[in-house]
């Protein structure tokens, strides 16, 4: 078996492993339920939020710790953290036990970034897409079966909601056997790149305004990888200045910013905003929810991957105004109604205008890019979007801020995607009347 193919079957199971978790679509059920002493308010305010800030304090060190280690360590770490998060999901009581529960979960959402980064570090250049299809293939596949396996069981009263924590505990030791299984990586896109691709970096992007990279030349081929701190700020610096300094680069990059953080706020504390509606838990179907989410974001994000971009960028601007007010209508029918079927729906169409455009902005911005630079412009506009969803976490959430129920926490949601979608209409107009004024 060839080795890109080999590496693409290992990080498909492990991906697949590793979102094979029934019991998140119950987490809320589980944490307030009859197996800890943790109240509802108390889950809404004092523990989902530390998984926001863990999230982002993690993410920067994470970023440059998976490079400088070359990835393998850390998505072995990450599958590790998994075992030690359920562990303490179904061993422990306390408020402080689940807190770490938060702190982990930050560094397994953290870690993602070493499984997305690896492949482009391990694969050819021509298998990158087919690669990249595969896993998302594989993500998908398992967060759809543990959403569709979750329902059936609660459904069928075949397990509770504690007991699902067992299915995803054990496929976390699937997901540690795979990574263990993956091949190691010699270089790295920074720490360990190689002092050619530097060059030829410098090279291919100088047009007169970049001086030639000062690379640390040492003894030896000067195509085998090399550590080097200098050389990988240096090749930050470049990718972050080439990348920003593109105007459809600027303009996606905002929007995907800013819509992430919004997704993570409504998908985070959704469970929520449904248990508020149906507080009896009458028609309790979260997994079903989840589940048609996931399959409705893959089509849609399969669907934007055959839309003609020449077209879609004579009206970007506007479809992402037109995108974000809807996807504000959604949250705020939410927000108002007492059924909990209508928050179902609702939850589902947003997420799966979500994905469609998160699809089409990763594949605006990605044109724009350097090769090597995509995933390090990801990181960017993931930590951007955990900077906000924290700031909003705050201000509406925490005690230092309003304290809003879910209901008004939901509202002001629904008000951040109309500002959104309002900056961006601001900006439509605008370019058209500035076009108008310059012909006259």
């Amino acid at each position: 078996m060839e080795l890109w193919l080999r590496t693409s079957l290992l990080l498909c199971a492990f991906g697949f492993f590793r979102e094979l978790r029934p019991s998140e679509p119950f987490v809320t059920e589980f944490l307030s339920g009859e197996w800890r002493n943790i109240t509802v308010d108390q889950v809404y305010r004092e523990i989902y939020p530390w998984g926001t800030y863990s999230y982002l304090s993690l993410l920067v060190v994470v970023f440059l710790i998976t490079d400088m280690l070359r990835y393998k360590i850390i998505i072995i770490a990450s599958a590790g953290v998994g075992i030690v998060l359920w562990s303490l999901l179904l061993w422990t009581t306390s408020i402080q036990a689940i807190i770490c529960v938060q702190v982990c979960y930050g560094f397994f959402m953290a870690s993602e970034v070493a499984y997305y980064t690896y492949m482009y570090a391990k694969v050819d250049k021509e298998k990158y897409q087919l690669v990249t299809g595969h896993t998302r293939s594989a993500i998908l596949a398992g967060r759809f079966l543990s959403a569709v396996l979750a329902q059936l069981l609660i459904s069928y009263s075949l397990m509770d909601v504690r007991e699902l924590n067992y299915i995803s505990f054990g496929s976390q030791f699937a997901s540690l056997a795979c990574s263990i299984a993956l091949p190691s990586v010699g270089a790295s896109l920074y720490f360990y790149s190689t002092v050619d691709s530097r060059k030829a970096l410098a090279a291919s992007n100088s047009n007169n305004q970049l001086e030639e990279l000062k690379v640390e030349n040492g003894s030896g081929d000067a195509s085998q990888p090399k550590f080097s701190c200098h050389g990988a700020f240096e090749l930050f610096w470049i990718h972050f200045k080439i990348s920003y300094s593109n105007k459809v680069v600027i303009q996606w990059s905002f929007w995907w910013a800013l819509a992430m953080c919004g997704f993570l706020q409504v998908q985070s504390y959704v469970q929520l905003l449904w248990q508020q509606i149906d507080p009896d838990k009458e028609n309790l179907y979260n997994g079903a929810a989840e589940g048609i989410l996931t399959l409705s974001g893959a089509l849609s994000a399969f669907a934007a991957g055959l839309l003609n971009s020449k077209k879609f960028i004579q009206w970007d601007v506007w479809i992402l105004a037109g995108c974000s007010l809807l996807e504000g209508g959604f949250i705020l029918w939410s927000a108002l109604t007492h059924n909990v079927w209508i928050a179902y729906v609702m939850y589902i169409l947003f997420g799966t205008v979500y994905h469609f455009m998160i699809t089409m902005a990763s594949a605006s911005v990605a044109k724009q890019l350097h090769d090597d630079s995509f995933a390090f412009i990801f990181g960017i506009n993931t930590l951007v979007a955990l900077t906000f969803q924290t700031i909003l976490t705050v201000v509406l959430v925490s005690e230092q801020g309003f304290e809003l129920d879910q209901r008004t926490h939901y509202q002001a949601l629904s008000g951040y995607f109309f500002v959104l979608g309002g900056i961006y209409a601001a900006t439509s107009i605008g370019q058209i009347l500035y076009k108008k004024i310059k012909v006259r």
